[in-house]
């Protein structure tokens, strides 16, 4: 089950935890994301996969999923003879930071309409206690 919103407050988290929270991410795919990011070039599925000591197929996933939620980018490289591969990257720091800034204040506006929803809908005057 899912951490209540205090929960989440009270845990130490770092930045990558931003991965798990805003998108569901796993923990595999904050660790191919790691190793992405601590990398000085693009790097294949293999590469990823031997990094984070995982089969190729799951480090596909992990990689897929990061792709979709914006934190990695794909590019395909050309054989002279032909055909290809593709290699990974991080997304640029600032575009995924302004992403997760948009949806933290789309949740923000989102909840403070639940919250005055919860106001209009139990406002009521406390009823008096007889003894």
């Amino acid at each position: 089950m899912a951490d209540s919103m205090a929960e989440l407050l009270r845990k130490d988290m770092e930045c990558e935890g931003l991965l798990e929270c805003f998108h569901g991410l796993r923990e595999l795919d904050r660790d191919c994301f790691s190793v992405l990011a601590q990398s000085d070039e693009a790097l294949t599925i293999d590469e990823i996969a031997d990094q984070v000591g995982r089969e190729r197929s799951t480090a596909y996933r992990a990689v897929q999923r990061l792709l979709q939620a914006g934190f990695i980018q794909k590019e395909q490289v050309n054989y002279e003879q032909g055909g290809y591969h593709h290699v990974y990257t991080t997304a640029a720091a600032d575009e995924v930071a302004d992403e997760l800034q948009r949806l933290l204040n789309d949740w923000y506006a989102k909840m403070g309409t639940l919250i005055q929803e919860f106001r209009t809908k139990y406002d009521r005057e406390p009823l008096e206690v007889t003894e």
